[in-house]
């Protein structure tokens, strides 16, 4: 998309002639011919740049300024004058103006001026989302998994995500990792230069999800003493996650479904039309279709944000998983508290592959943080994993039968269970099973020949 710039001189020679010259360097170049234009289109589009002149008809160009920059504090402003003085320099510097350029100027002079303002507004929001993309985990490296419903997962995401435009509504029970899945569509998709903006529906009081959602002009109610942008200008050319989206307002749903429409939506308190390139990944663990029956969700704005649906499997379906995250879940916890990264005894890999886990990642990545503190970085066993996992409330009753077999197995044999469970796991790859169990290659050749494995394989 080509940067935009906006031409303000009450000159129209000078003002097509800069606008002649810029198109031709490929900018998107828009005009005005007075301070109130310049507000008009500042309001309607957002500009890279603005090369401002100081002496115009209606209103002094150090005046403006401000509110140009308040409209949007992402914009250069470069200004242009015929009074080369030293004072009125400085005073348009320390009023925000990125440079200035004195009347009449070269054309060359012009281009490379342009040309630099905009490369160091380019590298400005580089940095931005630098900082940014440090301050969080990066989305694909905590999706961990090897089961089949895993790898359908990250194949259907990348799909999805590549298609940029359409929205994406995620479905699953809490705890799932819909935000992670969010967060890699916007990793994956063509966006992933842009940002990425979040916004909880059910965190925020349905009085303020307007003004957050779509930002408020200054006055518009008594605590609005400055104009605000909201989520959606926020989220121009990247991705707006509307996460627990069942819990949108009624009264807010039709706005929304008219933003996703148009890609256009008004301040509170605003009269012009602002217009974003803006993609809604979407994401609940309620039953909308229910909630549509109900009269609690409206059936258009369903359908419009299910472009494209990615159902969430719970962990108890993808119980392969359980063991490898627990053990990424070890790592981190390790890295953070400065411990050394513990192994998992056998009985207490049973109750975690057994157990139901309702509260599903989130709640496994709790059990396994606790289990780090209590062993001190020992390995774990299964006296530092929660009661539930022994039968009692929420468990089911196959993670008591296997707490039960395994206090009575011998060391002995729960070793042999634990080690011919990793080796199926890998695939009978044993140089992958032996890295996994942290045991050498050729002790895990004289473990399978003590069980009476053959070693016919030698993965």
């Amino acid at each position: 998309m080509a940067e935009r710039v906006l031409v303000v001189d009450d000159d129209p020679t000078i003002r097509q002639t800069v606008a002649e010259v810029l198109i031709r360097q490929g900018y998107d170049v828009r005009q005005a011919e007075d301070g109130g234009g310049a507000l008009r289109q500042a309001r309607e589009h957002p500009f890279a740049l603005i090369l401002l002149d100081l002496r115009l008809p209606d209103v002094n160009g150090l005046e403006i300024m401000p509110r140009l920059l308040e409209l949007d504090d992402r914009a250069l402003v470069v200004v242009m004058t015929a009074y080369p003085e030293v004072r009125t320099a400085i005073s348009s510097l320390k009023a925000g103006a990125y440079d200035y350029l004195n009347k009449p100027f070269e054309l060359d002079d012009l281009r490379g001026l342009v040309q630099r303002a905009l490369e160091a507004r380019r590298l400005r929001s580089e940095v931005e989302q630098l900082r940014a993309s440090t301050r969080r985990a990066q989305p694909l490296e905590e999706l961990v998994g090897d089961s089949p419903e895993f790898h359908h997962l990250i194949e259907f995401t990348r799909r999805i995500a590549a298609a940029g435009r359409s929205p994406v509504l995620i479905r699953g029970e809490s705890g799932t990792g819909k935000e992670k899945v969010a967060q890699a569509i916007h990793a994956f998709s063509p966006r992933a230069a842009g940002p990425w903006i979040t916004v909880n529906c059910s965190a925020i009081s349905e009085g303020l999800m307007e003004s957050e959602m779509f930002g408020h002009e200054k006055g518009a109610f008594t605590d609005a003493k400055e104009r605000k942008r909201g989520l959606f200008e926020l989220a121009d050319e990247g991705t707006l996650f509307l996460d627990e989206v069942g819990d949108l307002s009624l009264a807010l749903q039709p706005k929304l479904l008219r933003a996703l429409d148009s890609k256009m939506f008004r301040r509170v308190g605003g009269q012009n039309e602002i217009k974003v390139d803006v993609r809604i990944v979407a994401a609940t663990n309620r039953n909308l279709t229910a909630m549509i029956r109900d009269g609690r969700f409206r059936e258009d704005l369903y359908y419009r944000l299910n472009v494209a649906g990615i159902d969430m499997p719970p962990l108890r379906s993808r119980r392969s998983d359980i063991l490898l995250l627990a053990e990424y879940f070890l790592k981190l916890g390790a890295a953070t508290m400065r411990l050394a990264q513990p192994g998992i005894e056998p009985m207490a890999a049973e109750l975690l592959e057994a157990y139901a886990w309702p509260g599903n990642v989130r709640e496994l990545r709790n059990v396994m943080e606790r289990a780090l503190i209590l062993s001190g970085g020992q390995t774990i066993g299964s006296n530092h994993l929660p009661k539930e996992l022994f039968g009692q409330a929420g468990s089911t009753a196959k993670a008591a039968e296997a707490a039960s077999d395994a206090i009575n197995l011998t060391l002995a044999e729960a070793e042999r269970r634990h080690i011919l469970r990793v080796l199926d796991l890998c695939k009978s790859n044993k140089t992958s099973a032996a890295k996994r169990l942290d045991i050498t290659r050729l002790t895990l050749r004289n473990k399978l020949r003590q069980y009476g494995v053959t070693d016919s394989d030698e993965g």
